[in-house]
């Protein structure tokens, strides 16, 4: 086996597992499947551009790169810009449709259904707005660096998988030390008996849309840094992204960042044994197989 496949496995499954957090942490609270979660990642993707751009023509200097990466400090500025927009988008879209199905608690299929419309709606607009082109964040070529062992990356994927570790990490320790997490796992476990001991389950969903929208919003960045920025970038991502949050078990960060390591490599494998073609089937195959063989999950508790 090519030693290549593990630094492309890992890279592509940090992705993954980004936007996995963010699906398996809204699934956790409001008990749904949200195919608009693709969404967030591409407009998060399409708002750091926009946004890098036009720092880009106001502040000279801004697209310089900085030191061995491709990018200025112009993406930077704009990744927490963008972060913030997807934010609000996500909350938008839980306030003009999902808050209503809950406010009269609609069944799981009417808001499955919502969520599928959503995402076709979201991806339409965006495609009419920047066109089905291909964009960039930049077009400064990389050299890969030997890693030893026959592995080579290029600075961005380095950084790309560093800044995916400190990401997880800041989340797990949100929902372990910080009062915010311990009402997310309230709500997560009992929603109205919760709210009678005194969590705003209100806030708590804020708090879960806002998380969940940054994260795809920093993984559609990771995405588009270093491949391209497509308008069906997240809907590709979408079936991988079930894939890692099922694997690793529905509310489980760390089980999410595995799941997606998990099927990044698999992927990263099945190109290189079977063919490009194939690589999509790996997530349906993997999603599959938990769902036979343990359908809670790596980390996942019997209900």
């Amino acid at each position: 086996m090519n030693p290549q496949v593990l630094i492309d496995g890992l890279i592509s499954g940090s992705m993954i597992g980004l936007g996995a957090i963010g699906l398996t942490l809204v699934y956790s609270i409001l008990r749904f499947p949200n195919f608009a979660h693709g969404e967030l990642i591409t407009w998060g993707a399409y708002f750091a551009m926009s946004v890098a751009a036009l720092l880009g023509g106001l502040v000279a200097g801004a697209t310089a790169p900085l030191g061995p990466f491709s990018f200025g400090w112009g993406l930077i500025v704009a990744a927490v810009v963008a972060m913030g927009l997807t934010a609000v988008l996500a909350l938008a879209l839980d306030t003009v449709l999902f808050k209503l199905f809950r406010q009269r608690q609609s069944v799981m299929i009417i808001v499955v259904m919502a969520s599928f419309g959503a995402s076709m709606a979201l991806r339409s607009l965006l495609e009419f707005i920047y066109t089905a082109r291909p964009g960039y964040f930049t077009r400064e070529l990389q050299i890969a660096m030997p890693l030893g062992g026959g592995m080579r990356a290029t600075p961005d994927q380095l950084l790309a998988l560093a800044m995916t570790g400190v990401l997880v990490v800041a989340v797990h320790l949100l929902l372990t030390r910080t009062p915010t997490g311990r009402a997310m796992r309230a709500v997560s476990e009992n929603p109205g008996l919760a709210g009678l001991f005194g969590v705003d389950v209100d806030k708590v969903i804020r708090t879960v849309w806002i998380l969940g929208a940054a994260l795809a919003c920093a993984a559609g960045i990771i995405a588009g840094l270093l491949v391209q920025i497509r308008p069906y970038m997240g809907f590709d991502l979408l079936l991988p992204l079930f894939a890692a949050a099922i694997l690793g078990g529905i509310g489980s960060v760390p089980g999410a960042i595995l799941g997606g390591l998990i099927v990044g490599l698999g992927e990263a494998l099945a190109v290189q044994f079977v063919g490009a073609q194939w690589r999509a089937g790996v997530a349906f195959f993997i999603l599959i197989a938990i769902l036979l063989v343990r359908p809670t999950g790596i980390f996942g508790r019997q209900a």
